[in-house]
């Protein structure tokens, strides 16, 4: 019997029709699924029914989509250990950033099947005690985490508010060309969720620098997704629903540090979660045909510090 959580009726329905899920086939596609992992003896992964629906899910019940997503998240687990590695909610630094609340899940939903909300706060930490590192490895727990508890961002995806207020160019030159491929390659390649939308607010001439870069490693959709509102906050509500968002912003869900309390309590609560994640990822030694480096993953490299930001 498959061992997977019941959707909502909505969210099961959109599950159906934009996700190609048939209910009564879902035990057949995951057996096609595992069997293909086992014969796959350099990843080293979750193989419950939950985790593996869920990247079928993210690429539409394609399994030949799948197997590519799959071994490509696992792939990076091993290759970017800066950013996927050594996860403890309860190592000092690791709390120090959840505490600041640079990118958290908005709690409120549109409806019963709408996509989960996220607000990204690039400007609230200060970068001469945290590196972009730092900041990234706390953010792919929360998707890590969510993408094996929260129905709604894999079914329906996740749609950005990314709020620059406060950045500064000491921010800025913390990101690599390198750096960026990582971080895009690992929200939009390896991830099986759906970036339905990216809303950026109070973004200062000079981090389009940063801006146009992200956009040239971003897919032609992810591209057409992207949606500048300046500082004008009512061009936003015009496309986020203020209840969704924090009342700092307007909104009814809630304050920014009540947000923060309730993810860093579920963060430690389930602390187990990211310490046995620690074991996952590829053996290169073990991979069928040559195996990937970084070189062959991300092939760039550079800093801001030689490029002049207006």
């Amino acid at each position: 019997m498959v061992n997977v959580r019941p959707l909502h009726p909505s969210l099961q329905k959109k599950a159906i029709d934009e996700l190609n899920e048939d209910p009564d086939r879902i035990q057949k596609d995951l057996d096609a699924f595992r069997e293909w992992i086992k014969k796959s003896a350099h990843i080293k992964s979750r193989n419950d029914d939950q985790f593996l629906v869920n990247f079928l899910r993210g690429c539409k019940f394609s399994l030949e989509r799948a197997k590519e997503k799959f071994d490509l998240h696992h792939t990076m687990k091993t290759h970017v250990p800066e950013l996927t590695k050594n996860r403890d909610p309860l190592n000092q630094k690791v709390l120090d950033v959840i505490k600041l609340g640079v990118g958290i899940p908005l709690p409120n939903l549109e409806s019963p099947d709408g996509p989960r909300y996220f607000l990204i706060r690039p400007g609230c930490y200060d970068p001469d005690l945290y590196t972009a590192e730092d900041i990234m490895k706390v953010a792919t727990m929360v998707a890590d985490f969510m993408l094996c508890t929260d129905d709604n961002y894999v079914v329906s995806g996740q749609i950005g508010i990314l709020d620059f207020t406060g950045i500064r160019l000491a921010h800025l030159v913390k990101f690599t060309p390198t750096f960026i491929k990582k971080m895009t390659m690992l929200q939009q390649d390896a991830a099986p969720i759906r970036q339905k939308a990216s809303h950026f607010v109070n973004m200062p001439s000079f981090a389009l620098t940063v801006f146009n870069l992200f956009q040239s490693f971003a897919n032609e959709k992810n591209k057409r997704r992207i949606f500048v509102h300046g500082s004008d906050m009512d061009a936003l509500y015009k496309e986020v629903p203020r209840k969704l968002l924090p009342k700092e912003y307007g909104g009814e869900a809630g304050s920014i540090q009540e947000i923060i309390d309730n993810l860093e309590k579920t963060l430690i609560e389930n602390r187990e979660f990211f310490i046995e994640d620690d074991n996952y990822g590829v053996d290169e030694k073990r991979r069928v045909g040559r195996p990937k480096n970084s070189e062959s993953l991300f092939g760039v490299d550079g800093s801001f510090r030689q490029l002049t930001i207006d």
